[in-house]
């Protein structure tokens, strides 16, 4: 059964700070309920462009998005990348207290609020938006990076590292092996081994893109590591100590 949980969101988060550059319109308002929540995702996941196709050529600045959690403060990373090179071009951090408990399926009401204050920081409009989390790969197909896609309206994905929903055939150890995964007869993304005998990365479409997009963008911001670049980055800038 869902919690009943509401939060109250902050003055300076239900409000947020929207750079014009972006020309960002809020969505919905943050006070809600985890019922409320669930009714949301249902309505937004048919707002989702699944079906672009992005060429590899034109792209070039890529975000990696990621928060960090510890004692019940959350801390988002934007990290814009050039593309192909990977060369750092800003980042960002921004901290607020967790606003939203930890339930399964609702970790955009958890995060998002903090990667927004996160972006209000930020000079340049990404290309893509490549997130820590899932996209289409979830029970109501409205995954972190279809959310926050959707609230940015530019093209992201999601690169998850454990499995959430769904199942998928075996893989070959190969870098590169890929199979769909599937959840109630339908594809909502893939398992992608991004090096030779390391676990799968999980990979779907966030916003305005469409999943071939998705594992391509992926592959090439694979170096020598089984997280992709961006990611990888703002991972470690996420998780940093703060500096004194």
């Amino acid at each position: 059964m869902a919690s009943p949980y509401i939060w109250q969101a902050p003055f300076y988060i239900s409000s947020p700070k929207i750079k014009p550059t972006m020309n960002i319109t809020p969505l919905h308002d943050w006070n809600l309920t985890s019922q409320q929540a669930i009714a949301l995702q249902k309505e937004l996941a048919g707002q989702v462009v699944d079906d672009f196709h992005l060429p590899l050529s034109a792209i070039r600045t890529i975000a990696g998005v990621d928060v960090s959690v510890k004692d019940d403060v959350s801390t988002a990373a934007i990290v814009i990348l050039s593309f192909p090179d990977f060369m750092v071009i800003e980042s960002a951090r921004a901290k607020l207290p967790t606003p939203f408990p930890y339930i399964p399926g609702l970790l955009s009401f958890r995060e998002i609020p903090v990667i927004l204050r996160a972006f209000e920081e930020i000079q340049t409009t990404p290309d893509v938006l490549m997130v820590d989390g899932m996209g289409r790969i979830h029970p109501r197909k409205l995954g972190i990076a279809c959310h926050l896609g959707l609230w940015l309206n530019l093209p992201s994905l999601g690169v998850g590292k454990t499995p959430f929903i769904g199942t998928h055939a075996p893989l070959s150890p190969d870098k590169g092996a890929m199979s769909q995964i599937v959840y109630q007869d339908e594809v909502l993304g893939v398992a992608l081994r991004t090096r030779a005998d390391v676990k799968p990365l999980y990979i779907s479409v966030g916003h305005k893109l469409d999943l071939d997009s998705a594992v391509a963008i992926t592959l090439a911001c694979i170096t020598k590591y089984r997280q992709p670049e961006p990611i990888r980055h703002a991972h470690n800038t996420a998780g940093r100590a703060d500096e004194s």
